[in-house]
């Protein structure tokens, strides 16, 4: 599998908007943000927004072994992102995790 970097100059609207957004992001300890640090820095995106039925296999072979698929999955939870390939997960994976999430919130308040 041959990943190219690529800049931003030239992108999807999208991308650019993303990429803004990142950059207001704050800095970690280390002096980088996480998304400095992830393994799909400066991988083509339309990687991780395939077609409707088109395989996710090779965007979530870049994320399997990134130090910050945590971090990614949280974020696009939190922002609740609805298309890609974040942390690994799908569109569909990510309902999954927010549905079990809030089925244990619920539990634990009932409790």
């Amino acid at each position: 599998m041959e990943f190219h970097r690529c800049d931003f100059e030239g992108m999807p609207v999208q991308v650019q908007e993303f990429m803004q957004l990142v950059q207001g992001l704050p800095v970690e300890s280390d002096g980088r943000r996480w998304q400095e640090r992830a393994n799909c820095l400066g991988v083509d995106p339309d990687l991780f927004f395939p077609e409707r039925g088109a395989s996710t296999r090779e965007a979530k072979a870049v994320c399997r072994g990134c130090e910050v698929r945590a971090e990614c999955l949280e974020y696009a939870l939190d922002h609740g992102e609805k298309f890609g390939i974040w942390g690994g997960l799908s569109e569909r994976e990510r309902r999954r995790v927010r549905r079990q999430r809030a089925l244990e919130r619920r539990r634990l308040a009932s409790a």
